[in-house]
């Protein structure tokens, strides 16, 4: 799609998700079940309702663009690998916060073409904030029946550096590593709202040393692009979509400052990381 025409479609795409954040509403506010997947990952009905009417919604709206959806990623690579453009969607990142009841879940709807996300929308459902970026159009902010605000990384980066961490998965060996660039301050989060503190201007950092997969970060990284933030693996490579058989990304940093070095710290890392392979 052209600029102008994601544009026009974002809008119907922040309907979407904000519909499917209501039905993961209804869902928190009572008692739900929980199922282990097959990777035993946590699975509840809040997850496969968002799914149902995220898919159903996109099929209606651009019925010629492929999906990808966590609740729906047995599709081969031999049929993924044809796709020009496709919708990457994850109906309820942070699955483990919604079971915890602490709010920080999100929903991912994510355009991705030619390999990168050119359309992302991330939409909070507790607090009925929704984040935006269009690649070369900017990103937003907006709390629902309120208009979008304009919000960008934030350079130069603070000191201390504000660095976001994952709530559920805490990592040992992330903190020796942050402890040798400087004063930093941590802050703990879940889902893609790492992501959005960093398009905001809320912190300069976030280093993922641990799995996750390719719809777990497509929307926000679209958010986080357009914001004028980037992400790259730890060889200094941009994150990219739909090229291998599997669907996990390698590991990798969220940068706001382009100005400083975030990449070096990590060198012996990867090192030790691929003479252990």
């Amino acid at each position: 799609m052209t600029h102008p025409e994601l544009n026009t479609i974002l809008e119907d795409i922040v309907t979407i998700a904000v519909q499917a954040g209501e039905a993961i509403l209804e869902i928190y506010e009572q008692d739900f079940e929980v199922v282990q997947k097959e990777d035993q990952s946590p699975l509840t009905q809040a997850d496969l309702a968002s799914h149902r009417i995220i898919c159903d919604a996109l099929a209606a709206l651009t019925p010629d663009i492929p999906l990808l959806s966590e609740e729906s990623a047995s599709i081969d690579f031999k049929t993924r690998s044809g796709w020009s453009s496709y919708w990457l969607i994850d109906p309820l990142d942070g699955t483990r916060e919604f079971i915890n009841r602490n709010g920080e879940f999100t929903v991912n709807i994510a355009l991705i073409e030619n390999h990168e996300p050119v359309l992302g929308v991330v939409h909070v459902p507790v607090s009925a904030v929704t984040y935006t970026g269009v690649a070369g159009q900017g990103a937003t902010r907006r709390q629902t029946g309120s208009p979008p605000q304009t919000i960008a990384i934030r350079v130069p980066c603070a000191d201390p550096m504000v660095v976001v961490g994952s709530r559920s998965h805490a990592n040992p060996v992330l903190t020796e590593l942050l402890k040798q660039m400087g004063n930093f301050e941590l802050v703990s989060m879940g889902s893609s709202l790492k992501f959005c503190l960093l398009a905001e201007g809320k912190a300069d950092f976030y280093p993922r040393l641990g799995p996750t997969s390719e719809w777990d970060t497509a929307a926000a990284h679209a958010v986080v692009s357009a914001a004028g933030g980037k992400i790259v693996t730890l060889t200094g490579n941009p994150l990219q979509y739909n090229l291998k058989e599997s669907l996990l990304n390698p590991e990798f940093l969220v940068i706001a400052d382009r100005n400083r070095d975030w990449i070096s710290p990590f060198a012996d890392y990867l090192s030790r990381q691929l003479r252990n392979q």
